[in-house]
């Protein structure tokens, strides 16, 4: 979504319905795959369909969540306590399926960057109030940079899950196997449709397991170098509409 399909003021591209009905017509379906919340998601596409929501830790076919996948307890707590311990580390999102629990005291650039990604927030006193058994996925916002600063020691603390970095100033903690990748793989397996006949489209670290899925991996001109190394194909940016444009050429192929 961000710095893939959106563009610079995170919107979707003026012929996204059109890109949807051209789709269609060819017996595909576009499923954006993002780790947004679900809500937030549901908010963008109001007429329903599929997402992979929270990298992979929602799964939603036709409108109905078929998969969510949450966190052990003894995870969430040493994440937490990893993040309490880094100073960079600025604010802990603990997201439910349902909802996003955030303190109620995060600092401005926090509260602006939440309001971007969770559509659904619950604000609390104080995160030990909120039980740990339905957390699907922790957040964390990093203002001076999460691959950088945060990385290696929330990873230390989660050795067995997965801790990817999902934009510059963000980090996310799903359980151990969860990603965009395996959630693709699960719709295409529903849908009777091969791996090798989907497409991905990513800019981020947390797209790498989904392009390495995929048949075809198209990384836009502005994502990660990772995700360019793998890449089968290279987009346009995203502020040059790289999506609209990439998408048409491979339906019409």
């Amino acid at each position: 979504m961000d710095g893939t399909l959106l563009d610079a003021h995170g919107q979707l591209p003026a012929d996204f319905s059109e890109l949807e009905e051209l789709a269609t017509a060819r017996g595909c379906e576009l499923v954006p795959a993002s780790g947004r919340q679900l809500a937030t998601l549901q908010d963008m596409f109001p007429e329903g369909g599929t997402f992979i929501a929270e990298n992979g830790s929602v799964i939603v076919r036709d409108g109905e969540i078929i998969a969510t996948f949450p966190l052990q307890e003894e995870t969430v707590r040493a994440a937490r306590d990893a993040a309490s311990a880094i100073s960079e580390a600025h604010t802990v999102v603990l997201c439910s399926p349902e909802t996003a629990y955030v303190a109620r005291d995060v600092t401005q650039a926090a509260r602006a960057e939440i309001s971007k990604y969770y559509k659904a927030v619950t604000w609390v006193d104080n995160l030990d109030t909120v039980p740990n058994t339905n957390i699907i996925k922790i957040a964390i916002f990093c203002e001076s940079g999460s691959e950088t600063h945060i990385y290696e020691p929330i990873r230390r603390a989660v050795p067995e899950d997965n801790v990817a970095v999902s934009g510059k100033v963000w980090l996310d903690v799903m359980a151990r196997g969860v990603d965009k990748g395996a959630a693709l793989t699960t719709l295409a397996e529903l849908a009777n449709v091969p791996i090798t006949a989907t497409v991905a489209f990513g800019d981020y670290l947390n797209d790498l397991e989904m392009l390495r899925a995929a048949g075809t991996a198209v990384a836009m001109d502005n994502a990660h170098p990772k995700l360019k190394e793998i890449a089968d194909i290279i987009a346009p940016a995203n502020t040059d509409n790289g999506v609209s444009t990439m998408l048409r050429q491979l339906l019409r192929t």
